[in-house]
């Protein structure tokens, strides 16, 4: 691994690309949209498709849930050591080869004979999407700079929001379109010539870099923080099958895992190191903290909500797959439409436009928990659509924007272990929805009267109390902008302090 004195990307020496006048970076941007559509579309998009995989395979259900949760799990174990991988050795480099992985693990888990190679196929592919995933906020700090840099982080927070919401109509509509048997392995068999394109545009597109000297990777802090991560996760992604309740002991041994990562952390950073995760990152860069905590919150609500929309539209109301995901459509178009201005507003109103998105998505999934309570059955879905474009609205202010004051901040050399770790929190934090809120529906839904119309109130209504938590953390940060009183240290100051050591 490489590094040197005035290193751009931890192991490279700057080239044109990383000052920001490459004049290929919005073409190259397009690649890495793509490619980080793709891999978050496939968080969601087999959901829909679990129960002919199952049928067709002979699997059990708590076999055929690993088809979901495997890729979950193996996605966010790599997220961090992947990023800083890319910061050290060229996100260029790591972008392409995890592409390239991720597209054959795609035509593997396609062409899968069983549910045992279904399964290592998902995890496989879980590692590369987790590959794929920093080097795209990476590159977007390496590639913009000043105002471009706002509009880059406003697509791509567009790209993460509209991938979470769209994946059960786009795994209905390729299921209603590959109808009959088998018609499930082209949920992934689509990823094949999509992901082909990508990887022969950024070879072609992709900023290079040149090597400067090496460095050793922290290995200590991979294996604490991969054995925090992975305790954490397991009984949260393996809930549906009473997860949470046989390994409820693992939460512990996660908390000090993670405990003694963060003391390890601190110790190589003090001996003049290379942490994987730099501590300074969160106590001297302005808006990480605030930005990682309000995301891994935000994602609790925003990720939880839409199994339990499925479940209540396809068990509830006896509605197709594709029905189904038409039903939340709303709140994607708005998101898309909110998400691609936000990056351009939010240089100038900061803050303001999370705190102000915040309200929108709480407004709206509140609003379409009291209609689905109310509102008789064949007419529930329609007057759910204004509500939850507002909602959409109001996501596509919270998620582009809040990546852009995350990591605006954050110097060039760290971009990937940084995103990174924001898109951990992230990713755990959609764990932590996905697992509870469906387990609420199903809590309520058995409670006695089997009504369906409580059961999808209570969840949804419960999933906007992290996201009102958010909205709170997002005021108080706001208010203290306001104040002139905000972080400890100047930005300049912050990266005068992460890149003492490379003088």
């Amino acid at each position: 691994m490489e590094s040197g004195p005035g290193a751009g990307e931890g192991g490279t020496v700057p080239t044109q690309a990383e000052e920001g006048t490459d004049p290929r970076r919005w073409k190259a941007l397009w690649v890495t949209l793509v490619a980080g559509f793709m891999s978050l579309l496939d968080v969601t998009i087999v959901s829909v498709a679990l129960p002919s995989m199952q049928r067709d395979l002979h699997a059990s259900a708590p076999a055929i849930q690993w088809v979901v949760t495997g890729y979950a799990l193996s996605f966010a174990l790599v997220l961090v050591t992947a990023g800083r991988i890319g910061d050290a050795i060229g996100r260029r480099r790591i972008f392409l080869l995890a592409l390239a992985a991720f597209v054959l693990c795609s035509a593997a888990a396609g062409a899968a004979p069983n549910i045992t190679l279904l399964i290592v196929a998902r995890l496989a592919q879980g590692v590369a999407a987790g590959c794929l995933a920093p080097q795209n906020s990476a590159l977007i700090q390496q590639m913009f700079r000043g105002a471009e840099r706002g509009r880059a982080f406003g697509l791509f927070g567009a790209v993460v929001g509209i991938s979470s919401a769209v994946g059960p109509v786009v795994g209905g509509l390729i299921l209603a379109l590959a109808d009959g048997p088998q018609g499930w392995r082209w949920i992934f068999y689509v990823n094949v010539p999509v992901g082909a394109v990508a990887l022969f545009l950024g070879f072609r597109l992709l900023p290079k870099a040149t090597p400067g000297r090496r460095e050793r990777l922290d290995l200590g802090g991979v294996a604490l923080l991969g054995c925090g991560v992975l305790a954490l996760m397991l009984p949260l992604v393996m809930a549906e099958s009473g997860g949470v309740r046989r390994l409820w002991w693992l939460f512990p041994v996660s908390a000090a895992f993670l405990y003694g990562f963060v003391r390890w952390e601190r110790r190589v950073a003090a001996r003049e190191g290379q942490p994987l995760l730099d501590p300074r990152l969160v106590t001297t860069t302005r808006g990480y903290a605030v930005g990682a905590a309000l995301g891994t919150l935000f994602f609790v609500g925003f990720s939880g909500v839409w199994l339990v929309f499925a479940l209540y539209f396809q068990n509830g109301l006896d509605y197709s797959p594709l029905r189904s995901g038409l039903a939340v459509t709303p709140f994607a178009i708005g998101s898309a439409c909110a998400a691609a201005a936000s990056g351009r507003l939010v240089d100038r109103f900061g803050r303001l436009l999370t705190v102000c998105g915040l309200a929108g998505v709480t407004l709206g999934l509140g609003g379409t928990a009291l209609i689905l309570l109310l509102a008789p059955a064949h007419v529930a879905a329609w007057l759910t659509v204004p509500v939850l474009f507002v909602g959409g609205l109001g996501s596509g202010c919270v998620i582009s924007p809040n990546i852009t004051m995350t990591l605006r901040d954050v110097p060039v050399r760290m971009a990937g272990a940084a995103g990174g770790a924001l898109q951990t929190g992230q990713r755990l934090g959609g764990s932590v929805g996905t697992a509870a809120l469906p387990g609420i529906f199903y809590v309520v839904l058995g409670s006695g009267a089997h009504n369906y119309h409580a059961a999808v109130a209570t969840a949804v209504g419960l999933g906007t109390a992290p996201i009102v938590g958010s909205l709170a953390l997002a005021v108080h940060d706001w208010r203290r902008d306001r104040r002139g009183d905000g972080d400890p240290c100047p930005p300049e100051v912050s990266h005068s302090h992460l890149h003492s050591r490379q003088g």
